[in-house]
């Protein structure tokens, strides 16, 4: 996540709604990746640094319902922005309480939505190139029904039970998980569909196979075994996670969600001004050598881990990279890059 300012100078958060030095009112503009400050009349509004850029809307879920911060071109049609119009289904919002969970799991689709502008990775409705485009069920569980987060032909589905705090630590500590946050969520399913879209039957195909094994085995038996026995004893030496020891296709959207965390996180700190070990800057993380991105990650983490602590909270990232999986990662790097 970059750093951003209001026109007057003051900070800006990621989910700010008003600036609280002028008091505008202020958005994100996907189309140009940045938080504005907004001059108008409560329906259309101008950028206050860049009025010649148009007229702008609030998405309706921001106008309507207070959920969503981001701007939607004044001459477009849609009325819902690049983020809130993937979603095919929405929890009902007359259930007490269902409009929070809504809100904290739009907060964090918004972040996944950011990077993948971010990459210029295919997943809008106009994007030729996302085939299927992607989608997401955002569902809450009825008496009778459970609902299971997941990926299918572009449609991610998420329990909106994972934005109950709570809930979701109940589930974490019952699997004996280090780590478990709705935006992993959405970052793992986002790899299975980038799975389909930028590997599946393409020239990255093979050397896929040759880093992650071959995916046509058995889906549910592996599953079903993982679930029965746990990971194999030596999963540290080859995965970055439990869970993506499970069959290739987990290993694969396990490391690509790491692959997010990493860009994002990096790309924060390098924002912040963070520096650590002797290195003055960090590196871009569009820099092609995927060793530097590695090299700065792992004193960050280091260092962030350390800061939770003297907090009296968990690691940020309670994860060590064998080689394997580093090797993993920097192929993710290279299908990204190609695939923009």
């Amino acid at each position: 996540m970059q750093r951003f300012h209001c026109h007057c100078g003051q900070e800006l958060f990621f989910e700010n709604v008003q600036c609280v030095q002028c008091e505008r009112t202020v958005g994100f503009a996907p189309a140009r990746l940045a938080m504005e400050a907004l001059d108008g009349d409560g329906t259309t509004y101008t950028l206050a640094r860049a009025p010649e850029a148009g007229a702008w809307r609030l998405c309706a879920n921001y106008d309507a319902r207070g959920v969503c911060n981001w701007l939607v071109p004044a001459d477009e049609e849609a009325r819902y922005c690049a983020s809130c119009r993937l979603d095919r289904t929405i929890p009902d919002l007359g259930v007490p309480g269902n409009i929070a969970l809504w809100a904290r799991t739009e907060a964090a689709k918004r972040r996944l939505i950011y990077t993948l502008l971010a990459l210029g990775l295919p997943f809008a409705q106009d994007d030729p190139r996302a085939d299927p485009p992607l989608a997401f069920d955002i569902l809450a569980e009825t008496p009778g029904s459970h609902v299971r987060t997941g990926h299918d032909e572009g449609l991610i589905t998420l329990a909106l039970a994972e934005a109950d705090e709570a809930a979701r630590n109940r589930i974490r500590e019952q699997f004996g998980e280090t780590y478990r946050t709705l935006l992993g969520h959405l970052r793992h399913e986002a790899g299975h569909y980038y799975f389909a879209t930028l590997v599946d039957g393409t020239r990255w195909h093979a050397p896929f196979r040759a880093h992650f094994g071959d995916e046509s085995a058995d889906y549910a038996a592996a599953l079903a075994r993982h679930y029965a026995a746990g990971a194999p004893a030596e999963w540290t030496a080859h995965h970055v996670s439990a869970y993506a020891s499970a069959h290739p296709h987990e290993d694969w959207a396990e490391t690509w969600a790491h692959y997010l965390h990493i860009r994002d996180t990096l790309e924060t700190a390098r924002a912040y001004g963070l520096s650590v070990a002797d290195a003055d800057e960090l590196p871009e993380t569009r820099d092609r050598d995927f060793a530097r991105i590695v090299a700065a990650w792992m004193p960050v983490t280091v260092a962030v881990n350390a800061l939770n602590r003297s907090m009296g909270q968990p690691d940020m990232y309670p994860f060590v990279l064998p080689a394997p999986a580093i090797a993993k990662l920097q192929f993710v790097h290279e299908v990204v890059r190609a695939g923009v």
